[in-house]
């Protein structure tokens, strides 16, 4: 086949594209240009200088065209931008999901019909299964690489189209062997960060460089509205966290959790953590939802009303169990089995064994 391969620049990516060359098709390499790459990256930045010559080295050694896109624009605007907005409202964003849903299923895609390719591969870890004439994804075989979550929004058109050769491999180690078998210098390069293009400093420097708005400290307060003490910045904390909170829980006697970022205001409200067990923390309300699955077909009986599966709230947590029902109009309401917290603004992925059946994002309360 003629099939594109996405090339981060990383020896994922590079594996994928070689070994494709390997097994006798035809490859295209692209690599977009996310950001500025005028000055140095940090160590595990993606898609920009150094990354983008590595890319077109593995090309050039194995053998195939290569072709860099320039997606600076769209990707500061469809990325950086909501990610900052985002943070602005009090959200905790996932800036990887709008990527994957932006510039690179949607640019790259489009490149790739373009240019009569039959499929576009990339170097996540992630399974395709063939089933009924179309494709499901699964978690992949090494589940320390799991990137399932942050492909959850992937349409059932695109999943088609795409090909992931790294959900089958055994572990890293196995791939970074393959890439030293191959000849690719990438092969020790250091992995990725999950927010690529903050180059230096903080993630919160940055977001109170685009929004100065929020920059700057603020009221931490109880449930109740009383105040308990002086934060460092909205853009510092996220839902469920305990780090940053002074010595709130040796003054109160008691671990204490952000429960809720309140934009508008600038205030971090918080709690004991002991109460969440007994709070009613259980309904979740989810947006722009992304199905993989035809929900009608798994939902259960007449009692539930839903769909009966695992829910993952977090990009590193475990799955938890829930009912969930389709409300329309792109939404979803999920009842956990267990009270949780779940940070508005982050990815909930529903899960039925390996299988991925959609998700979305978590709205405020």
């Amino acid at each position: 086949m003629r099939i594109l391969a996405a090339m981060s620049g990383g020896v994922d990516s590079s594996v994928v594209a070689a070994l494709l060359k390997r097994e006798g098709h035809e490859v295209i390499g692209a690599t977009l240009q996310l950001y500025d790459h005028s000055g140095p990256a940090k160590a595990g930045a993606c898609c920009a200088g150094r990354d983008i010559r590595d890319a077109r080295a593995v090309a050039d050694r194995i053998g195939f065209p290569h072709y860099v896109i320039d997606a600076e624009g769209r990707f500061r605007e469809s990325v950086i931008e909501s990610f900052a907005d985002a943070y602005a409202r009090g959200e905790t964003p996932v800036p990887c999901v709008a990527c994957n849903q932006g510039v690179k299923f949607t640019d790259l895609l489009n490149l790739a019909r373009d240019l009569g390719c039959e499929a576009m591969a990339t170097g996540h870890y992630v399974r395709r299964v063939e089933k009924n004439g179309h494709a499901e994804m699964h978690r992949p075989v090494d589940s320390a690489r799991d990137q399932s979550w942050f492909l959850f929004a992937t349409t059932q058109a695109q999943l088609d189209y795409l090909r992931f050769p790294l959900g089958e491999m055994p572990d890293k180690a196995h791939v970074r062997a393959l890439a030293e078998e191959l000849g690719l210098d990438v092969a020790a390069k250091p992995d990725s960060q999950d927010i690529c293009f903050v180059t230096n400093g903080s993630y919160a420097s940055l977001v109170e460089e685009l929004r100065p708005e929020i920059r700057g400290p603020g009221e931490i307060v109880d449930e109740a509205g009383h105040v308990l003490g002086r934060h460092e910045g909205i853009a510092r904390y996220t839902v469920g966290q305990s780090k940053r909170l002074g010595d709130l829980h040796t003054r109160l006697g008691a671990r204490q959790i952000v429960t809720r970022i309140d934009g508008p205001t600038r205030r971090v409200v918080v709690g004991p953590r002991a109460q969440l067990a007994q709070s009613d923390r259980r309904r979740v309300i989810l947006r722009d939802m992304n199905w993989l699955c035809a929900p009608e077909t798994e939902a259960g009986g007449q009692e539930e009303g839903g769909i009966r599966c695992g829910v993952q709230l977090r990009a590193r947590e475990g799955e938890r169990a829930a009912l969930v029902r389709p409300l329309g109009a792109g939404r979803a309401e999920v009842m956990l089995d267990e009270p949780a917290l779940a940070a508005p603004g982050q990815a909930c992925v529903l899960y039925r064994g390996s299988r991925v059946l959609g998700g979305g994002f978590i709205l405020p309360e």
